[in-house]
């Protein structure tokens, strides 16, 4: 069967993770925690997880929330590209993932916007 005649991947979400870590380019950047806020989309088959009830069967999105948060809050990225980079990566550990979707943004940083942000979606490769 081709990638074409295949269906559509099933979807975890996390919405809205609020964490603070030390994030950007400016000197005060680097030393005061800033809000950060992470959406990420996983693209998993999770039919054998629907039929068994098992979390076995099933990407543990508790333990990839707890391994996202000791990654942003132990962080110092200077960019939201970069941290995006690496939450995807860590998403991506697990193989039966097969895309995944991190948005990472800074609720405050420009003047007369709610947020600005960046998202990244990246594969498993090979």
């Amino acid at each position: 069967m081709t990638m074409h005649n295949q269906p559509p991947l099933d979807r975890i979400h996390i919405k809205d993770l609020l964490l603070r870590c030390i994030i950007g380019i400016l000197e005060w950047e680097r030393t005061t925690l800033q809000d950060v806020v992470i959406n990420c989309t996983l693209h998993v088959d999770l039919r054998s997880a629907g039929l068994s009830d098992d979390i076995a069967d099933t990407v543990n999105y508790k333990a990839l929330n707890k391994n996202i948060i000791q990654l942003v809050e132990g962080s110092a990225f200077f960019l939201v590209e970069a941290m995006a980079e690496a939450i995807a990566e860590l998403c991506l550990q697990d193989r039966r993932v097969k895309q995944c979707e991190v948005t990472v943004e800074k609720p405050g940083a420009l003047r007369f916007a709610r947020s600005v942000g960046v998202t990244v979606v990246r594969g498993q490769h090979g």
